[in-house]
């Protein structure tokens, strides 16, 4: 698509009576500017009803970004297993623009998802799990609980907490732990509150329906489980002993598991690549829903375009980097939809099926 050819789908200025409602053509043609960065003009309009002007590159995410082209290959390297300095040495800037980056693509994605996201069909299989990891040095390590539907593999919410690491009375691992805290203070334990929000996305979602949920055989699942569902949500455990082969219950989930292990590097055992805060983490976690949700094919063996959002029908096809990283979301459902190419289709009337 050429950017000439944009249609606005409404007026940026949340205050304007044609943000939420914009009435046909309730704007104007105002020219075009040629930015350094481009290598086509972009072009102006103004507003009709509040008589403000705006551009495309106002509904974009690389607004006022000063270096546009890079936010494609780093989403790659980022959702590669690549940490950030070597992204930085392979994109050509600084490690400091890289950072600064990652966080405005985290957040971009994290918004990205829930305007996708608003819904779960009724009597679907979900799966939740807690992967491990800490945050600077594994003393401090962090709890991370994923929520996944079975069938098509698409991931429904994440989140990261600290947790305080367990070690056995009179080992060199207690005497270690009770000397990094006498210097730190004691860690406080996240872990359940974690957990908490997670259900709390998936009951949002749910909006009554029913559903199946299947997890390990953790306590505090089955009792937060009751406690928020009641008998609307069927729980059922799997022994976290059985061999994890394609043949246990739990497979859908040890998958998704090895893969955020294996496509980010701050995930990964032992590695310098861990996260230096856990929100960071957090922030990453929603770069590889975005990847695994909309991009990614389901199956190796699955149709190009067969992704897991796509199994869900929340989107009517697969999405591209580019087109992930495209269109500011922080307007919720009057945000363009990533899909669109001329840009006139909002989320909110964008028709997935």
């Amino acid at each position: 698509m050429r950017a000439l050819d944009f249609v606005p789908s409404h007026c940026p200025q949340r205050s304007c009576a044609a943000f939420r409602d914009p009435p046909k053509r309730f704007f104007r043609r105002a020219g075009s500017y040629q930015p350094q960065c481009r290598a086509e003009p972009i072009p102006r309009f103004v507003c009709k009803v509040c008589e403000r002007g705006f551009s495309r590159q106002t509904f974009r995410l690389d607004y006022r970004d000063k270096r546009p082209h890079a936010n494609v290959p780093l989403f790659q390297l980022l959702t590669s297993g690549v940490g950030l300095r070597q992204s930085a040495r392979l994109v050509r800037l600084d490690v400091h623009a890289v950072q600064k980056k990652f966080r405005k693509l985290g957040r971009h994605m994290r918004m990205l998802n829930r305007n996708l996201l608003t819904a779960l069909p009724a009597q679907r299989t979900l799966m939740l799990d807690e992967l491990e990891t800490f945050e600077h040095r594994s003393i401090t390590p962090l709890t991370v609980p994923v929520l996944i539907d079975r069938d098509s593999k698409f991931v429904i919410a994440t989140d990261v907490a600290p947790i305080r690491r367990v070690a056995k009375a009179g080992s060199w691992r207690r005497r270690w732990l009770e000397s990094y805290e006498a210097r730190t203070g004691r860690r406080r334990d996240r872990g359940n509150e974690c957990v908490r929000r997670v259900l709390g996305r998936m009951q949002q979602l749910l909006e009554g329906r029913q559903a199946t949920l299947l997890t390990d055989e953790k306590a505090s699942y089955a009792r937060q489980c009751r406690r928020r569902f009641g008998e609307q949500v069927v729980h059922r455990t799997v022994p976290s002993t059985l061999p994890r082969t394609v043949y246990n219950p739990l497979f859908a989930i040890n998958l998704t598991d090895a893969m955020l292990r294996d496509n980010n590097g701050r995930l990964r055992r032992r590695s310098w690549l861990v996260s230096k805060r856990g929100p960071r983490l957090g922030l990453q976690l929603e770069l590889f829903a975005a990847y695994r949700n909309w991009h990614r094919r389901r199956h190796n063996d699955d149709p190009a375009d067969t992704t897991p959002g796509v199994v869900l029908q929340l989107c009517r096809r697969s999405l591209t980097i580019a087109e992930l990283v495209a269109w500011r979301q922080d307007w919720r459902r009057s945000s363009i939809h990533p899909a669109s190419v001329t840009g006139h289709e909002s989320v909110g009337r964008w028709a997935p099926g």
